[in-house]
């Protein structure tokens, strides 16, 4: 077992979890994380608690924020919000199809880091001198993805909870159209997008589930028996374990467990290639 502690630079913002080494922090004290420009405030989001499993290589918190460190903060916040605005207003006067996403600032180095969007690649190197100038700083831009670019300003996704990559996603991972193809979902950009623009993440979470059951379950078009007569599967529905059969008698659909239908033995042997295999011994009738 180890001890684990979660932290937040920006309300509601992604989670850092830390080891809480010899500090007992409650959940809304500011403490000391540290960095590689060195350690940086941040909120307790969850207090220090015990976990199960042995978490190795976590950075240990560096204590409780003092108020030479609140004041640091927030002067630190101020000047990046001041160089948010400056930047908006340059890019309008150079007239570029940019648009700011974040502000980072290191005063150690004196250095403003600003992450832009654009719908191509922008040749903004009077800007950056611009931007030097004004500033009284070195400035680097960074142009990011949609992806990145919904990471860093946050939000919800359509199922009402904040961004899974401005919490908790550390990489993004390939997540293709025939993982919503494979869970039934329709094909629509307006249903399987995110914020992004880009196929929501969080399609590839249940995928393995839904690629196992779909390897047990009749496939849809099969002739199948069920408790109440035979039909055909129109539909199944994983998180029930559960097949949609439209009976052949009457043509009223009807939902039935997946271990309660069966199919003819050649129909079963080639939907499961005889993984199941029914016994051959004793009286038949």
């Amino acid at each position: 077992m180890s001890m684990i502690m979660a932290v937040s630079f920006t309300r509601y913002g992604r989670l850092y979890y830390l080891d809480p080494g010899e500090h007992s922090p409650k959940v809304g004290d500011k403490v000391l994380v540290p960095t590689d420009s060195g350690p940086e405030v941040a909120e307790c989001v969850w207090a220090p608690q015990w976990t199960s499993e042995d978490v190795e290589g976590l950075p240990v918190c560096a204590g409780i924020a003092g108020e030479e460190h609140l004041t640091r903060d927030e002067t630190n916040k101020r000047r990046r919000a001041e160089a948010r605005s400056v930047s908006k207003r340059l890019i309008k006067r150079h007239a570029l199809p940019m648009k700011v996403v974040g502000v980072d600032y290191v005063d150690d180095d004196n250095v403003y880091t600003v992450y832009f969007s654009a719908p191509h690649r922008v040749d903004f190197r009077a800007l950056v001198r611009d931007l030097a100038r004004n500033l009284r700083a070195r400035v680097e831009l960074r142009q990011i993805g949609p992806r990145d670019e919904a990471r860093l300003q946050g939000g919800i996704g359509p199922c009402g909870r904040d961004l899974c990559c401005a919490t908790f996603l550390k990489d993004f991972e390939p997540v293709s159209v025939r993982m919503a193809k494979d869970q039934d979902l329709p094909v629509n950009p307006l249903r399987i997008a995110g914020a992004c623009g880009r196929l929501m993440c969080c399609l590839k979470y249940e995928h393995p589930l839904y690629l196992d059951a779909h390897s047990r379950m009749p496939r849809i078009g099969l002739k199948v028996d069920t408790p109440e007569g035979a039909g055909t599967v129109v539909a199944r529905n994983v998180p029930s374990d559960s097949v949609v059969v439209r009976l052949e008698e009457s043509g009223r659909r009807c939902a039935c467990p997946s271990a309660s239908v069966c199919s003819p033995r050649k129909q079963h042997d080639a939907a499961y290639g005889g993984a199941v295999k029914v016994a051959e011994s004793g009286p038949e009738g």
